[in-house]
């Protein structure tokens, strides 16, 4: 279950990248927005995840 959890943050980071990478080279600024808060997203839940892992130790 946790290495599901990981590859879900990790795969939430590179969608906001890319997104925040697209909306840049457009000029959309809200879909930059959506990306950086999507990677935010992303590696907020990564350090959740890690955190996890360092208790269960």
């Amino acid at each position: 279950m946790a290495g599901e959890q990981k590859a879900k943050a990790k795969m939430e980071e590179a969608k906001g990248k890319t997104k925040e990478t697209v909306g840049r080279a457009v000029g959309n600024e809200k879909m930059t927005a959506e990306g950086r808060a999507e990677k935010a997203k992303g590696s907020a839940r990564q350090a959740k995840e890690k955190t996890k892992d360092v208790f269960k130790r």
